[in-house]
């Protein structure tokens, strides 16, 4: 899921906003559809059929991490010519390790007190996994089916997103400063080659998804084009702008509805990605293209209300702590089957979401604005290794036997 904040979201052009200072528009149009992704995804974690689908708010999010990533980028760039890697990876430390290593502590306490013991290794491995955004390999070869509703599923599944996007971020920002150097700043060669690893990404997801569905679901290769379709958007940012509004109130319009039918009618039987995902990647990528012009009837219109931006700006939060509680709180509560009914289910939803709310205040945002660390990016990668080795060495405390808890369990399944 999208791990920016509305700070960054304000860097990108664009029309229908509120114009801060330095000549740029805050998109609040992405802040509602990072809210309609997040609760399309807990809906459909809450067992509400309606939306059988709402897996693929995820993919909404990849591509919303694309286009903002990608834009950040390219605005350095543009302005210095060069780029910083290390303070890219100092704000990533900051925005996402707070949180995420929280969340990890509590779930293994959590899964420590009320889940199997008989499972506690594997739970610790898929927290290891989590803290070192691997856990979307683990899972993949265990053969971990996702959507199944027949077993107990880990507490930290959820996590397997997080650590996609993570290896985007890993590879992307230096993929794109050699390219921008290659190209000498023009953007579309860049985006030829970024097209061209999109088109290969995306041929591997229909071929992996129908030869082995796990490693199609879990892993980055598969879901690389998902984040480069955000990216592809921001590199045409400049020609976007300039769309009337004719066709870019349409655009967003249609993009949203490729969204809601997605989650509407796909359901645990679609075979997915593949060629399925398609339809969520591209209506996303619409909004967020329609939404780089002027327009005031375009779906900005719904996304920009006050109540979305609100929940946009928790969606973070309420990703991380809504899985884990729909799988222990049940355990604790001496349900028989470990499972929650739909109307616990969205209790239990919105009590993740007011941890959100108390995670923001009290965690996310005070470090992340703490004196301490603003321009001081030295700083903020070691307070994001200190916060990576605690939830690792927790991960392995918690496994009983170190090193064993990660080959223990999911491993072993594979």
């Amino acid at each position: 899921m999208p791990s920016t904040t509305p700070a960054e979201v304000r860097t990108i052009p664009a029309g229908g906003g509120t114009a801060p200072p330095g000549g740029h528009s805050l998109r609040l149009d992405i802040q509602g559809l990072r809210a309609v992704a997040v609760t399309l995804v807990v809906l459909s974690h809450a067992g509400v059929s309606q939306v059988s689908g709402g897996y693929v708010g995820v993919d909404v999010f990849f591509v919303i991490s694309g286009f903002l990533i990608t834009s950040l980028l390219l605005r350095e760039l543009a302005t210095t010519g060069r780029l910083s890697v290390r303070t890219f990876y100092a704000r990533r430390a900051l925005r996402l390790l707070p949180a995420s290593s929280l969340v990890i502590a509590v779930t293994l306490a959590g899964s420590w007190l009320f889940l199997s013991k008989a499972r506690l290794a594997e739970y610790a491995g898929d927290a290891l996994g989590s803290a070192l955004y691997a856990v979307n390999f683990r899972l993949a070869a265990a053969g971990t089916d996702y959507l199944a509703q027949n077993g107990p599923p880990s507490p930290f599944q959820h996590f397997w997103s997080l650590a996609v996007e993570e290896q985007f971020y890993l590879v992307w920002p230096l993929l794109l400063l050699l390219s921008w150097r290659a190209a000498r700043g023009r953007r579309r060669p860049i985006a030829l080659v970024l097209g061209a690893l999109c088109v290969g990404s995306f041929v591997v997801s229909v071929l992996v998804t129908n030869s082995s569905a796990p490693w199609a679901y879990f892993g980055s290769p598969t879901r690389g084009w998902e984040l480069g379709a955000g990216a592809l958007v921001a590199l045409a940012t400049a020609r976007l702008e300039r769309l009337p509004a004719a066709l870019a109130v349409p655009l967003t319009w249609l993009g949203l509805t490729c969204v809601a039918l997605a989650a509407v009618w796909y359901d645990d039987e679609t075979p997915f990605p593949g060629y399925h995902a398609l339809l969520p990647v591209l209506g996303a990528a619409l909004v967020l293209a329609g939404g780089c012009a002027p327009a005031s009837h375009g779906a900005g219109w719904l996304l920009g209300r006050r109540p979305m931006v609100w929940l946009g700006g928790l969606s973070y939060g309420w990703y991380l702590w809504h899985w884990p509680l729909l799988v222990v709180a049940p355990v604790a509560l001496g349900l028989t089957d470990g499972t929650a009914g739909v109307p616990l289910a969205l209790g239990l939803c919105a009590v993740a979401l007011g941890l959100a709310w108390l995670t923001l205040r009290l965690v996310e945002n005070p470090v992340r604005f703490h004196r301490a660390f603003r321009g001081r990016p030295n700083r903020a990668l070691a307070l994001g290794v200190g916060l990576s080795a605690g939830a690792t060495v927790l991960a392995l405390t918690a496994a009983g036997g170190g090193a064993r808890g990660w080959v223990a369990g999911r491993w072993s399944a594979s």
